[in-house]
């Protein structure tokens, strides 16, 4: 098999999803394409030079609704030739996408792929689209479903994370964040979008709230303790999954969860002969990719059994790891990855993470794999891994080296 090399990894800013956002006017046809002519430009692709795309989109209804992928290359500036393929694996599209697009590089499908995804939480709502594990009886009783913030209280009640552990890791994530972009850490990746008489939209992640302390945090009610309680109650389903736990402590809330954004990002993948051809160098190698399934009902632990697995299959240990990029989904999730592998915070989202800058859900994974891969340069660190809890219970993860 052939090595898959990253040569380029950029994305937009997030926006607020919600009608004040700077991005709700965007469809995500239209920031799709934006996002893919940027990777076009900056890399001087002519012609059919790309395999495919394909591209991550969770909420796959209404205007996100049908092949995406396709219809973003036809509104690009892409050949037509080139194809589209939407994916969802929830939360882990973007980087299930980059994963999909590097394994077909290594099996020799093409020299090369584009590779990302999008989300415009602000437009087509979380969750509109129906889901069968929720909605349907059949599955939902039998694998003990309850909302995702339901699964983080039970992570942080199994696990002993309190209120003020949850609460710390937000306000350092925020303030890493504030850091990273007064150092202009993101300059290389950040793209501006513009509308269509050529004026800046958004140039930066409009989520932030620098400002946030312990006492603001505080300040906040629980956000799932009244879904976990009402009847019939969320709570009861987990304990009876759970009978162990004697309550679900609730902890999470709209600080220290992930924010709903708009936003998009986009991998270019490739051979040694693509780069050759285009005169490109390897920014990084995707050494490693995985997924695995996990507890439907916990949900969130993903990432722990899927690093275990990408290490062990490629005779790795988590010490080979330099930095590593671990969804900040809800920070019990980041909690306890830190913990299973005994990783020091200084190794982990070093930028700050999803709790500050938010979490379009189709295209986190493509962001995280190029933030790791700025950091790691920024660094002059070698190896890093990214990975991310997913819905319904699954984990994936994606390990790359500089070269």
């Amino acid at each position: 098999m052939t090595d898959a090399y990253i040569y380029d990894a950029l994305r937009t800013p997030r926006g607020k999803g919600r009608k004040d956002g700077s991005l709700h006017e965007v469809t995500a046809l239209r920031l799709s394409a934006l996002t893919m002519n940027a990777l076009k430009e900056r890399n001087n692709l002519e012609g059919h030079a790309v395999e495919d795309v394909i591209w991550g989109n969770v909420t796959q209804v209404m205007e996100q609704g049908g092949c995406l992928a396709r219809s973003a290359v036809l509104a690009s500036d892409l050949d037509e030739r080139i194809p589209g393929l939407a994916i969802n694996r929830f939360c882990a599209s973007g980087m299930e996408a980059v994963n999909l697009a590097a394994n077909q590089v290594k099996g020799g499908a093409g020299m090369a792929y584009i590779a990302g995804g999008v989300e415009m939480m602000g437009r087509v709502a979380m969750g509109s689209d129906g889901a069968a594990i929720a909605a349907d009886p059949s599955i939902a009783m039998d694998s003990y479903f309850v909302p995702q913030g339901i699964s983080a209280d039970i992570i942080a009640t199994q696990y002993g994370y309190t209120r003020d552990d949850a609460d710390m890791l937000a306000v350092e994530s925020q303030r890493r964040a504030k850091v990273a972009w007064d150092d202009n850490r993101f300059a290389n990746s950040v793209i501006s979008v513009k509308d269509v008489n050529g004026l800046t939209i958004l140039d930066h992640d409009e989520y932030m709230r620098p400002q946030t302390d312990m006492q603001s945090l505080g300040s906040l009610n629980p956000a799932f303790q009244a879904m976990g309680e009402m009847m019939p109650g969320f709570d009861k389903v987990a304990l009876m999954k759970y009978p162990h736990l004697e309550k679900i402590n609730h902890i999470h809330h709209a600080g220290n969860s992930s924010g709903i954004v708009d936003g998009s990002a986009a991998v270019l993948i490739g051979n040694k002969e693509f780069g050759e051809k285009y005169g490109l160098k390897p920014r990084a190698r995707i050494k490693a990719t995985t997924k695995i399934g996990t507890d439907p009902t916990i949900m969130l632990t993903g990432p722990v059994p899927a690093t275990q697995k990408i290490l062990e299959d490629n005779g790795m240990t988590i010490d080979d790891i330099d930095l590593f990029e671990v969804n900040e989904a809800f920070a019990s999730v980041v909690m306890l990855f830190m913990d299973k592998f005994n990783v020091e915070h200084e190794k982990v989202n070093v930028n700050g993470g999803s709790i500050a800058m938010g979490h379009p859900l189709g295209a986190t994974g493509a962001m995280i794999i190029g933030t790791l891969l700025d950091e790691l340069e920024r660094q002059d660190k070698e190896v890093g891994l990214a990975t991310l809890c997913i819905a319904s219970g699954m984990g994936a993860a994606t390990i790359i080296e500089r070269v």
